[in-house]
């Protein structure tokens, strides 16, 4: 177990270093699509008002960057739902780019779509890129966790690793964050969302930092593993 967590945390550590040159998970393919990407959702979903939903929440990596709507995670999760027998739908809500703050200030409307009963919560990796206080982002995301239970949405919360280069306190003080929150909130809980993809360079894009077509499988099957136990069959 503790060789695993090493693994993970070795794979975020170099994660983070090919994305401080590539400015995070803002940038990537063509600069025409990535304009688009910075702002909204990979796509706008079609929304079924009655049927139970998943907000799949967080970055570029929910948003899928540099892929098509067909390859990103949300909408593999959609297809693993389907065949499984549940009646779920899965929204898509990354936003490339976005930090907790950024998070914060959207939640109150992602949250306001019918019948939302599980959010999938992505977020932070833009915060340790920008060096912002892990305080702060432990703030944004207690408050948006307090906000999706408060509608009695559940929560899958979806870890991150601070690399050594930001400093030993700086480390321990972000990667406390989000087992924290999960073990105060007790949520459904994925250490690292890459886990098998980071640092693989024939499961990621040109950038060395977001997953490619078969990269997000990977990436889906780690949310689908810690999502499955929440739901409810059809």
């Amino acid at each position: 177990m503790a060789r695993k967590i090493l693994i993970q945390i070795s794979a975020a550590i170099m994660l983070i270093t090919a994305v401080s040159f590539q400015l995070g998970c803002r940038v990537g393919g063509n600069s025409a699509s990535a304009d688009d990407r910075l702002n909204k959702p990979l796509a706008t979903p079609k929304i079924d008002r009655d049927r139970p939903k998943i907000v799949a929440f967080g970055d570029s990596l929910t948003a899928g960057f540099g892929l098509t709507e067909q390859e990103s995670y949300p909408n593999l999760l959609q297809q693993m739902l389907t065949k499984d027998g549940f009646n779920y739908e899965v929204i898509n809500a990354g936003v490339s780019g976005d930090t907790s703050l950024g998070g914060l200030e959207r939640v109150d409307w992602v949250l306001g779509a019918d019948n939302v009963q599980i959010m999938i919560l992505e977020l932070g990796a833009n915060d340790l890129l920008r060096g912002g206080p892990p305080s702060k982002m432990k703030e944004n995301l207690d408050t948006i966790i307090k906000k999706a239970q408060a509608k009695n949405v559940r929560v899958l919360l979806c870890g991150m690793f601070a690399p050594p280069t930001m400093g030993q306190d700086y480390q321990r003080e972000f990667n406390a964050v989000f087992p924290d929150l999960a073990a105060k909130y007790k949520l459904a809980y994925l250490p690292f969302l890459l886990e098998n993809v980071a640092l693989k360079k024939d499961l990621n894009q040109a950038d060395g930092i977001h997953p490619n077509a078969e990269g997000e499988k990977i990436m889906t099957a780690n949310v689908y593993t810690a999502l499955k136990p929440m739901l409810t069959a059809r």
